[in-house]
């Protein structure tokens, strides 16, 4: 019997696949625990339009994104920081702090977690700062680093 898959199923295949079956396994199996619906030709073409709805919206997130990395690497973001005798610097700059200026200087939201920062800046000057604001786009943002 041919179904269509609705959720991932171990050792038959993976979402929105559609495959073939045992009769007994998807009738009691399958369907009861609602991982898969019978294949017929309006369950084919439902699915067929699903996937072509998630294909557009995950177009729009991908170009929002890549909006949102032009607006964020044609400005700059300022962050201050306490300096002592000679321009040593005390402590360093971390992506919370980043994101904090970002949020304030500029209105542009952005979860820390999406910096990519290897070591936290412990010195004064110009810095960029890897946001990966999806999978497939990443921006850079260019941190001043100057004393408080």
């Amino acid at each position: 019997m041919k179904v269509i898959l609705l959720e991932d199923v171990k050792a038959l295949g993976k979402k929105g696949q559609v495959v073939n079956a045992s009769d007994g396994y998807a009738r009691n199996l399958l369907f009861p625990k609602k991982l898969a619906i019978p294949a017929t030709d309006g369950n084919i073409k439902d699915l067929a339009a699903k996937k072509r709805g998630e294909e557009k919206q995950a177009q729009q997130i991908k170009e929002a994104a890549e909006e949102l990395k032009r607006e964020i690497e044609a400005k700059s973001v300022e962050v201050s920081i306490k300096t002592g005798e000679g321009g040593r610097v005390f402590g360093s700059v971390s992506t919370k702090e980043i994101a904090e200026a970002l949020k304030k200087q500029l209105g542009i939201e952005v979860d820390k977690k999406k910096m990519v920062l290897e070591h936290p800046i412990k010195e004064l000057g110009q810095t960029a700062v890897e946001i990966r604001l999806h999978p497939q786009v990443t921006a850079e943002l260019k941190v001043n680093v100057k004393e408080a």
